[in-house]
């Protein structure tokens, strides 16, 4: 007589993906040392608004230049387009990237909701993070970040030069206290834009 067998791996089984487009995967991130950079994206909702528009951008870089550096993580670029954020960070390592983009989230869901006077969810799932390893990767992920909105936005209506929803503005002018970003520490970040 056959035994019942319940669970184990089978095709379909598992949470299915909620949304239009399916989830960043639930499998463990990947280790990796502080002296690489990492590109972090967060996707936000449907209901949360367009986040280029002023009041939204204003409460993202305030919420940005709050938690610059927290946990052991450390943003030193980011991308703000109409859905989603772009950010190159360093951090400490797997568990300081978690711990530390978890709380720029909270920070980010609760400024963009007090903008837009409602509660509730503002990501859409996880983080997509890439871990950079080479000096290449990085350049092209810092030229990906401050050059994403000529992607995302109509040919005539997209400024002229660099993003002015972008730290591109702080690759010109010194970082003061108040800015929303840090000088790199990682050798690959400092000499990004040297290949």
């Amino acid at each position: 007589m056959p035994l019942k067998i319940w669970g184990g791996k089978r095709k379909g089984a598992g949470r299915p993906p909620t949304g239009a487009k399916p989830g960043v995967s639930h499998l463990r991130r990947a280790r990796f040392p502080k002296r690489h950079p990492v590109h972090v994206t967060l996707r936000t909702l449907p209901g949360t608004g367009y986040l280029r528009g002023d009041r939204r951008y204003r409460a993202i870089v305030e919420a940005l230049r709050e938690a610059k550096e927290r946990h052991g993580l450390r943003v030193i670029h980011y991308s703000v387009q109409g859905n989603h954020l772009h950010l190159l960070v360093e951090a400490d390592g797997a568990e300081s990237l978690a711990r530390g983009v978890q709380g720029l989230s909270v920070r980010l869901a609760r400024a963009l909701n007090r903008v837009a006077r409602r509660r509730g969810g503002v990501f859409a799932d996880r983080y997509h993070a890439h871990v950079l390893a080479s000096r290449r990767e990085v350049a092209r992920a810092l030229r990906y970040l401050l050059e994403n909105f000529r992607h995302h936005l109509r040919e005539d209506i997209a400024p002229r030069g660099a993003d002015p929803c972008s730290s591109a503005v702080w690759l010109t002018l010194p970082l003061t206290d108040d800015a929303p970003v840090l000088r790199p520490r990682t050798w690959l970040l400092r000499h990004a834009r040297d290949g």
